[in-house]
Formats: structure tokens, sequence, C-alpha cells
């Protein structure tokens, strides 16, 4: 990035949030604080009005605006694709507001930008799997408001291991995508913890007018890299046939860890699952394909369930 890009993003940035220090906006901008101060004092020498705080940071004096924003066809593009993108993973409330936002977005680009996009539309595409059983939920915006406002949300959960439906209260702290679905990471005030609940599993649930307080210091990334790390994930390691493994990649609903090329094509991949019977549903679509090597308790799961469906058809061979 070229330094007059540079500076006008650092006016953006600055634009876009109440106050900020030099370190953070180093790290945006990937250079050094030294650099942030005479980045900015440049931009004040050409007359950008800004405010610093000693021991808060910098802002915009109030009333500055830049004059409208202009997007190259590189930026353009890029927030067509992350639309495409986002759209598959969406529920419907954020779909909705997605689409609006773009379209006034594309409102005010120059006819060829807008040419030039509708070429786009027409050559690329973005598609898979959609997460859930249901996309026409519309729960993930609202989610995130209550998220930002501190509003406590009561909900009915269906805890899928156990197919038991609890009434609880939470205060919610995060809203992330992961394993192909979307999770609200909240305390619930029924255990008494911080818990990892899936979105598709809501049967029900409301905001309330409850404010929390407290929690300043959780991290969402943290808890989620400690839920790894935890006994709440089952690891255990695969070999995939070489003729399946784009599609097991593709298709992988659990948490990859590691890959190991075997010579024949084949890969053996580490892995860490929600629950045994979970996973085993899934690998058992592979067929022979894919061979559970660890642990003894997913090997068991896997001929278990490879008996049953044998039994199945046990009365048509009967008699060979």
């Amino acid at each position: 990035m070229n330094r007059i890009d540079r500076l006008t993003g650092m006016i953006l940035l600055l634009q876009s949030q109440r106050v900020i220090t030099a370190e953070q906006i180093a790290a945006h901008f990937e250079i050094s604080v030294r650099t942030v101060y005479r980045d900015l004092g440049a931009l004040g020498e050409a007359g950008v009005p800004i405010i610093a705080e000693a021991g808060v940071g910098y802002s915009l004096m109030r009333g500055y605006h830049m004059p409208p924003v202009m997007f190259t066809e590189d930026e353009a593009a890029a927030l067509f694709m992350s639309g495409e993108v986002t759209e598959q993973i969406a529920d419907e409330s954020l779909r909705l507001s997605l689409k609006a936002g773009l379209l006034k977005i594309k409102s005010v680009l120059p006819e060829d930008k807008k040419e030039y996009l509708n070429r786009l539309k027409n050559v690329v595409g973005v598609w898979f799997r959609r997460a859930g059983s249901d996309d026409k939920r519309d729960s993930l915006m609202p989610i995130q408001d209550a998220i930002v406002r501190r509003r406590c949300l009561a909900l009915r959960y269906n805890a899928g291991n156990k197919g038991e439906i609890t009434y609880r209260v939470v205060e919610p702290l995060g809203v992330v995508f992961y394993s192909r679905q979307w999770h609200l990471i909240a305390y619930c005030r029924l255990r008494k913890d911080f818990r990892d609940f899936r979105l598709d599993r809501f049967t029900s649930w409301e905001a309330l007018e409850e404010c929390y307080e407290g929690h300043a210091s959780f991290s969402v990334k943290d808890f989620l890299h400690k839920l790894i790390e935890s006994d709440e994930l089952i690891p255990a390691t695969v070999v995939v046939e070489a003729e399946v493994v784009e599609r097991f990649r593709a298709e992988m609903p659990c948490t990859p860890v590691v890959e190991h090329k075997l010579g024949d094509g084949r890969v053996k991949m580490e892995i860490l699952a929600f629950s045994v019977h979970w996973l085993t549903s899934w690998l058992m679509s592979f067929g022979t394909r894919v061979q559970v090597v660890e642990p003894p308790e997913m090997r068991e799961a896997m001929h278990d369930a490879a008996m049953e469906i044998a039994g199945r058809y046990a009365d048509v061979f009967s008699g060979v």
C-alpha cells in the first residue's frame, strides 16, 4: 500500500472509530508506531482536524467528514464476492440486511463500475451446502443486537447429543461461525458457566428487557481456543482414500487439526469432533473409503453401525 492510500485509509479508520490509539492504527496498517505519528502529523498539516488526547488516543473533530467514498473496481469486486460468500452462510435476517447494504453501495457507483459488477455477477458464483436444516431462520441479526445492547436471552435449547430440550436464560457474549454452523457463546445461568450453543438447535428464543453486567475481560477467541484444547472435543484419526479426499475436506463437519499425506495418495487426518455418534453417522456415508484408526470407541461405533446395517439385510442373503 502506498502512502497516499494509507493516509486516506487512516482518515477512514479515524472516521469509523470514536477514539483509537496509535498502536491500534499501527496494527491495522501493519506499520510502526513511529510511522503512525508521522502520518498523523502529515494529515494535520494538510488540514485534517485530528484531536489527540493524552492517554486516550486519536479522533476526528466532530462534524468532519470526507467526501463520498469512491470504490475502485477491485474494491467493488471484493465487496461483491464477500456478499456472495456471506449469503451462503447467513440466515434470513443477515441475508436481507446484506442485500440492502450492497444495493446501497451499488447505487452510488459510477455506471462503468456498475457494468463491471454486472458482468462479474454473470461469471462468478459461490455455492456450498448451507449450514443447518433451516436457512430461513431469522435469529442472527437480532441476537447480534442483543449482544451489543447486553440484553439477556431466554431460549429453549435442544442439546443434540441427548435430545433433551431445556429452558435457559443466558447472557450473550458473541456469535461465531465454525464447523459449518453459527454458534452463540454465552454465560448460561442454568449451568453457571460459559457455554457454546448452536443456533440451529434453538427451538424458540426471545430477547429479555433485562440487561446483564460484567464479563468485561471475557474473550470469545480465548474461549474457543480453550474449547478446542478441552476434553469436550473428541480427537480422532482417520485415513481417507485418494478419490474422496476433496469431498471429505469440503463436507467435513468437524475441526481439522493435522493432515499427513501417505505415499499411495491416501491422507491421514487428525480431527476433533463434538460427539462419537455425530461423527460416526457422517463417516458412514463414505463406506469403505474412510477408515477410523483411533480412538477405540470410535472404531467400535463404526463396527456397530456397520453390523446394524448388515443386520437389516440379513434375511435377503440368508439363503446364500
